[in-house]
């Protein structure tokens, strides 16, 4: 049974980072084929299917670290922060730097911080290294599928 996606709403609110690099189509179609197999992956705190949408915001390292130190009592920037209400705020500068050290396009590093933060809305925890492991191992293999079209 395939269950229906919340709307999924996009919002680049950086100007470091390239629009055109950014590739925001590539990574929506990335995204929506994802869906799938992170609702397989629920597990007991899952709040993906109570949300109607779920925001995307691509934002500054300067914008994430002031989020990060708000909400999270650290200054430092970060990849992606997850909201329990169905809002992913991710790093458009953070994804681009990556992208380049680990030789991978910027739309699938966009498509991997939104496919953990969807995770984490699907009851997925990273805070301890064992958990993490785990979080990431079914984070690669989703976004391995769903880079391939294989949902």
């Amino acid at each position: 049974m395939v269950l229906p996606s919340p709307l999924f709403i996009w919002s680049n609110r950086q100007r470091v980072v390239s629009s055109v690099l950014l590739s925001l189509p590539a990574v929506r179609t990335i995204v929506a084929d994802a869906w799938p197999l992170i609702r397989e992956a629920e597990r007991g705190e899952s709040v993906v299917g109570q949300l109607g949408e779920i925001g995307f915001v691509l934002v500054s390292d300067a914008r994430i670290a002031a989020l990060h130190r708000q909400f999270m009592n650290d200054p430092s920037p970060t990849d992606v922060i997850t909201f329990p209400h169905g809002e992913i705020v991710i790093s458009a500068e953070t994804a681009k730097r990556e992208a380049q050290q680990r030789a991978l396009s910027l739309p699938e590093e966009i498509a991997r911080y939104s496919v953990h933060g969807l995770l984490h809305l699907a009851g997925w925890s990273d805070t301890t290294p064992r958990d993490g492991a785990a979080m990431r191992a079914i984070q690669e293999k989703i976004l391995r599928r769903a880079l391939r079209g294989l949902c």
